[in-house]
């Protein structure tokens, strides 16, 4: 069955403790949207805090006590000047835009070295044969695609451009895991599955539902017996 992971957007550490509470029984993991406001529009923590506070911010992810296991969905530019102090956060996954830099091996081969598991996510307008010919691929455990035209921010409307990409993406990669994180909702979670979709990264879906518990539980019961 396809995993959900739930989208947190948060503007400080207490807020992304918070949102972790709310779905920490129902799930196995959750995605923290990460936000410069220079690769995206808008700034999230640790960006929204002012100066940061300190370097060793995002250092703070470990002194959150919880089981889930926690990936940071990087939405900076030029993270391979910020990726040390995401890979001494505590995130077991780190996952990157091939957009956001022109050093994308460099970026993997740090992470990996680190124990980490590594991520590429690609926009909803970059081609899935821009990994063609990217060196260390066999090093990446999830290809995370956009199924929004705008990211950095819950509610926007889901575009059917990406259900040809993730059917693509699953014949040249079979042995890799493909998130689809952007506008999935029941309806759209069920089209990303039946082409193949692996992890399915909802976020204002779960988080201004009124019911975080029903809606996941309805989104599993829906996904249980998908056959792709």
């Amino acid at each position: 069955m396809p995993e959900i992971i739930p989208a947190i957007i948060a503007k400080n550490l207490e807020e992304v403790k918070e949102k972790i509470k709310l779905v920490e029984s129902c799930v196995e993991g959750v995605q923290l949207d990460i936000s410069d406001g220079v690769f995206t529009t808008m700034k999230t923590w640790p960006y929204f805090v002012e100066a940061t506070k300190g370097k060793d911010e995002p250092e703070r992810l470990k002194n959150i006590e919880t089981k889930l296991a926690l990936e940071v969905h990087l939405m900076i530019s030029q993270p391979e000047k910020e990726i040390d102090r995401w890979i001494a956060s505590g995130a077991k996954r780190i996952l990157v835009h091939f957009e956001s830099t022109e050093r994308l091996p460099e970026i993997i081969e740090k992470v990996k070295n680190a124990g980490l598991e590594t991520g590429i996510v690609l926009n909803l307008q970059t081609p899935v044969n821009v990994l063609d010919g990217l060196s260390l691929m066999s090093d990446i455990g999830v290809v995370q695609l956009m199924g929004i035209s705008e990211i950095g921010y819950y509610g926007h409307p889901f575009s059917e451009q990406v259900l040809p990409k993730i059917f693509t993406l699953r014949d040249k990669c079979p042995d890799v895991k493909i998130a689809v994180d952007g506008g999935i909702n029941k309806e759209t979670a069920l089209k990303a599955a039946q082409m193949g979709a692996d992890i399915l990264v909802a976020g204002s879906a779960i988080f201004e539902s009124g019911d975080i518990r029903g809606i996941i539980e309805e989104l599993k019961n829906l996904l249980n017996n998908i056959k792709k």
